[in-house]
Parts: structure tokens; C-alpha cells; sequence
């Protein structure tokens, strides 16, 4: 049995009671670096898990200037209006940012910021993907615990940070410019198979009947690419994030998405199969972190890459001489 006065069983109670500084507490413990900050958060966590699990969780990306900020601001907004409780984290792979942005988060975010049913977090800065992604996982679990049923994670990196997000979520949002013949011509056809949704956003003003059109270019190349599932074709809808404007109909269909996979056992399906993958992940930043900091392994890890790069050892040779050193 636990210990009822243990640091992880109190601060657990008062996440469960929605106390915001215990749910900031906590995932300053889990983005930490120390030993026993990590020990302690992965004892919260693990108390914390039969807690979790319960809340819409949607990954948001977008080009730049898209107006992912503004959208996610409507967003939020207006789910809590309904009567939700929103918690907003950042994937950003590339920052190099310190505990300062949070401010500039909140004021991206104006409205949420202020919204005592909102919860604004941006990620750590970090070496890894991996990292990012599994502190983000950890901090989205934390929050469901202290009663926030809409978890978005938006991504402001770029490249693999969308199948990180992907990765973390139930629902994939690709936010799009009404731009669509140069956007078609630059888009990934990675991103938008892993689209559950496309919103063409500014549809407002004059960049309405552009954003219409654009939708029905991306519904016409959705077409061409075969569905993921036959449960759900990927829809392309117009939105705006600066006025509002079909975000009640965007909502819509995450909710109708998550009523059909969810009455197929699918997304607690996809989750088990997100989990088993998070646990790999960290295997390997486990190794990555060895291969950085260990004494003996940093101090002959470029005496190694010296004799490959000039041809005198093998890079098969090397590569067993550092799984030697892991132990492997």
C-alpha cells in the first residue's frame, strides 16, 4: 500500500482536485532533468494513470502563418463556452526557448490565457525529438488527471514534430492557407495522410471565396489518396479562426470521428499501439542519453568517428565497439 503521506500521493490529491499550482508542479517535475525529480514524477504518473484517458485529444499543424494561434485561441474558446476544460500544449522540437515563453504563449493566446477553464503549456526545450514528444505525453496525462477532457497539441516545429503530434493524439487537424495552387504544389503527401481533417482558415473578408475554393481543391486531391480507415473520409472544411466562423461545425466532426472509432474499440486500440511505441522511444533516448554522458564512451566516441571518416576503421567495426561499451 502506499505511503498516504508520500510527496507523490499528496500531490496526486490535489491534481485530482484540480489545484492548477499542484498540476504545474508536476510537470515541472516531469520536464526535469534531475534523477529524482523523474523518480518522482513517474511515481505521480503511475498513480495518477487510472485518471487519464478520458479526454479528446486533437493534434493541430499548420504552415507558417497559417493562424494556428488565433484558431486554437477560437478554439478553446468556444469549447469552454460549451463547458469543457481545455489544456493546450506545444510540440516544438527546434526551440531553444527557456521558461520566457511562456508568456509569449499566453499572449499568442489571449483569451485562453485568461480563461480560468484553460490551461496554456509549451513544451521544454529539449535534445530529442523523443524527449519533447514523451514530456508532452507525460504533461497531457497529468492534465486529464486534474479533469481536462479537450487536450490540443499543437506542433510549431516542423518535419518529424507532425508524426510525433500524430503520434500523441486521436485526431490529426492540418490547418491550410486559402492559397491552395501554391500550397498544393508545396505540401507533403506524408501530412495529409495522416490528416483527419483539413481546415482552410482566414475564411473570412475577402479571403472567404478563396478559402472555398481551396477546400474543394483539397477535397478533390484527398480523393486520389486512399482512406485510412473506411470508418472516415478525411473532410476539408472552411474555418476562421479570427471571427469564429465554422468552428462549431469543425468541432463537430472531432466529436463525430470520436463516437465512431470509438464504438469500434478503435481508439483505445490506437492509443495501446501509441503507448508501445512511447515506450520504445524512450529506450532510445535512454541510449542516446549513455552515448552522451558516459565518461569513457564521450571520451572515445570521437576517436572512433576520426578513424571511419578517414577510412582506417570500419563503421560496422566502430558501431560494435560502441554497443561493447552500452553493453549490448
Amino acid at each position: 500500500m502506499a505511503d498516504p503521506t508520500s510527496p507523490a500521493d499528496s500531490l496526486g490529491d490535489a491534481i485530482l482536485a484540480g489545484e492548477r499550482a499542484a498540476l504545474a508542479r508536476a510537470i515541472t517535475l516531469a520536464e526535469s532533468r534531475r534523477a529524482d525529480h523523474r523518480a518522482q514524477a513517474q511515481k505521480l504518473i503511475q498513480r495518477l494513470l487510472p485518471h487519464t484517458g478520458k479526454a479528446i485529444r486533437v493534434g493541430i499543424t499548420g504552415v507558417p502563418g497559417v493562424g494556428k494561434s488565433t484558431t486554437i485561441d477560437a478554439l478553446g474558446t468556444y469549447l469552454t463556452g460549451k463547458g469543457h476544460k481545455v489544456a493546450v500544449l506545444a510540440v516544438d522540437p527546434s526551440s531553444t526557448r527557456t521558461g520566457g515563453s511562456i508568456l509569449g504563449d499566453k499572449t499568442r493566446m489571449a483569451r485562453l490565457a485568461v480563461d480560468p477553464n484553460a490551461y496554456i503549456r509549451p513544451s521544454p526545450s529539449s535534445g530529442t525529438l523523443g524527449g519533447v514528444a514523451a514530456k508532452t505525453r507525460e504533461t497531457m496525462l497529468l492534465c486529464e488527471a486534474a479533469g481536462f477532457d479537450v487536450i490540443l497539441v499543437e506542433t510549431v516545429g516542423v518535419g518529424q514534430s507532425e508524426t510525433a503530434v500524430a503520434d500523441l493524439t486521436d485526431f490529426f487537424l492540418v490547418l491550410m492557407l486559402p492559397n491552395a495552387g501554391d500550397e498544393l504544389q508545396g505540401i507533403k503527401k506524408g501530412i495529409i495522410e495522416l490528416a483527419d481533417m483539413i481546415a482552410v482558415n482566414k475564411a473570412d473578408g475577402a479571403g472567404a471565396t478563396p478559402a472555398r475554393v481551396a477546400a474543394a481543391q483539397y477535397k478533390a486531391a484527398l480523393h486520389i489518396l486512399a482512406p485510412t480507415s473506411s470508418l472516415w473520409s478525411t473532410p476539408a472544411v472552411t474555418i476562421s479562426g479570427l471571427t469564429g466562423e465554422g468552428l462549431d461545425a469543425l468541432w463537430a466532426k472531432v466529436e463525430e470521428h470520436r463516437d465512431r472509432f470509438e464504438a469500434k474499440g478503435l481508439i483505445a486500440e490506437k492509443r495501446r499501439r501509441q503507448d508501445v511505441k512511447w515506450m520504445w522511444t524512450m529506450v532510445q533516448d535512454r541510449l542516446q542519453a549513455k552515448l552522451r554522458h558516459d565518461p569513457a564512451l564521450k571520451a572515445r566516441t570521437p576517436e572512433l568517428e576520426a578513424s571511419v571518416a578517414s577510412g582506417e576503421l570500419a563503421p560496422t567495426l566502430a558501431a560494435e565497439e560502441i554497443a561493447k561499451a552500452l553493453g549490448l
